[in-house]
């Protein structure tokens, strides 16, 4: 090596960054005469304290040609880069930055535009969202040996609304009631037990399944559906559309259903009037004005009292009582009033009565066929073919025999239930008109005339007629 009248650090200053992950070495102030050693390029580095990360195999490089590195930095050593912790999130069952209501695609393409709202139903103690903790993070290490610190995550907390719990370790959220998920403007998680509608429910809206009540404060349009775990009430009307509560459905304007209409409740029904449509209720209905041309099954009840209370057309089934002002009109308009059974018994009665009449008819073919089967028989002429057809028809009318026997023991149990009719009966606050049909149990009456303020019930198995007090 040349003699040198300055020390080596004239010619070679090492350089750290400001985040001490990067150390640089400079040569300067030399000819191309200048030799340095890997040792003297070890020493003035140890004396700038980088101990971390050295690029050997470029010192050496560097000691065996350092021309090519004139006046330039040259990165010698490399810290270790520390890792941020990650930070907690929550992880929820329901996507809440859905802005855009998107119609249901269906298996084959076509798009049903009735489904277009997603509600986030959740049933009681149901996970709403999980919560996943925040990592520590990585130190690192600079060229100079410290140690890097860094920052742990943030963690992430539940923000609780209303009828929402944490477990003990709030790391999951859950539901206290049936009901909707809903964020609120401060990211609160709520479960809602009412669903709400601000006007119609129409393609704006969608059909809607919701496992709490729905109220909708305006009208259901026709062909839209509403089930509801709870209750529904509308305070405008119901047209050609579909209403199903496990609870009570309570309907401010109205029916039209265009007989289409089609209102089921597990406990009661009320409605200011209804018109061709078909209404089931466990318990009981009551409308204020009229009832017409429509089907009514109820479990206990129909209450048709109100100011007009009109019944006219169709048929009015109920388990226990029919009370209404007017039944029929003066144009002997066919109504039916049957009262004395649930209606679900007296329904399946007439559908088993219309299999036993098709059995019979099977059977009176199966025998006329074994007839003749038989005369071929015993006059030698039964080959294989017809014998198969015996055997099939032997074993056929066996079936129908037994399936017969069946319908016959139901149907029997069926009528013992319409004998207790005791309590059951039809209430007339005014008049009821001829054209009216009044079955009371397995009794029939036909109304000829028009009668007034009249109570019918069951007395010495018959129909009996009495003045409604």
């Amino acid at each position: 090596m040349i003699e040198r009248n300055m020390p080596l650090d004239y010619y070679i200053s090492i350089s750290i960054s400001d985040d001490k992950l990067s150390a640089y070495l400079l040569i300067n102030n030399v000819d191309d005469n200048f030799k340095v050693t890997a040792g003297q390029l070890e020493d003035i580095i140890q004396t700038n304290r980088i101990v971390h990360g050295l690029n050997r195999p470029l010192l050496a490089q560097i000691a065996a040609n350092p021309q090519p590195f004139y006046h330039q930095k040259v990165m010698i050593a490399s810290g270790t880069k520390p890792e941020e912790g990650q930070n907690g999130y929550i992880k929820f069952i329901f996507d809440f930055d859905e802005e855009d209501k998107k119609p249901l695609e269906l298996d084959d393409g076509r798009v049903n535009y009735k489904e277009v709202v997603s509600l986030h139903n959740v049933r009681k103690g149901q996970p709403i969202g999980q919560r996943f903790l925040a990592t520590e993070g990585s130190p690192g290490r600079a060229v100079t040996g410290e140690t890097l610190f860094t920052k742990a995550g943030k963690e992430a907390r539940f923000k609780l609304g209303k009828n929402v719990i944490t477990d003990a370790e709030q790391m999951g959220l859950y539901s206290l009631i049936d009901g909707m998920v809903v964020r609120t403007d401060r990211d609160k998680i709520n479960v809602f037990p009412v669903y709400e509608v601000n006007g119609n429910v129409d393609y704006n809206i969608g059909n809607i399944d919701f496992v709490g009540t729905v109220v909708v404060r305006g009208n259901v349009l026709p062909g839209f559906k509403i089930r509801a775990a709870g209750d529904i009430r509308v305070t405008g009307g119901v047209e050609a559309a579909e209403l199903e509560a496990e609870g009570s459905i309570d309907i401010s304007a109205g029916i039209v259903g265009q007989n289409k209409a089609y209102v089921k409740a597990g406990k009661n029904v009320k409605s200011s009037f209804i018109q061709d449509a078909t209404v089931e209720v466990a318990g009981e209905l009551k409308v204020s004005q009229s009832i017409m041309h429509s089907t009514i099954r109820a479990g206990k009840a129909v209450n048709c009292i109100g100011s007009k209370g009109l019944i006219v057309g169709g048929t009015i089934q109920a388990g226990e009582r029919v009370t209404a002002r007017t039944i029929g009109n003066s144009m002997s308009t066919t109504t039916v009033v049957e009262v004395g059974v649930l209606p679900e018994l007296r329904n399946e009665m007439l559908n088993l009565r219309n299999q036993l009449k098709v059995y019979i008819e099977n059977m009176d073919k199966t025998e006329k066929a074994l007839t003749l089967l038989d005369q071929l028989a015993a006059a030698g002429q039964l080959g294989p073919d017809k014998v198969a057809m015996r055997v099939k028809l032997n074993h056929t009318k066996k079936q129908a025999i037994e399936e017969q026997n069946t319908i016959k023991e139901r149907i029997l149990e069926i009528e013992k239930s319409l004998e207790d009719s005791d309590k059951a009966k039809v209430e007339i606050l005014s008049t009821i008109y001829g054209g009216t049909k009044i079955v009371i149990g397995r009794y029939t009456k036909y109304i000829k005339d028009p009668t007034n303020r009249m109570t019918f019930h069951l007395s010495d198995g018959d129909i009996s007629m009495s003045a409604y007090v």
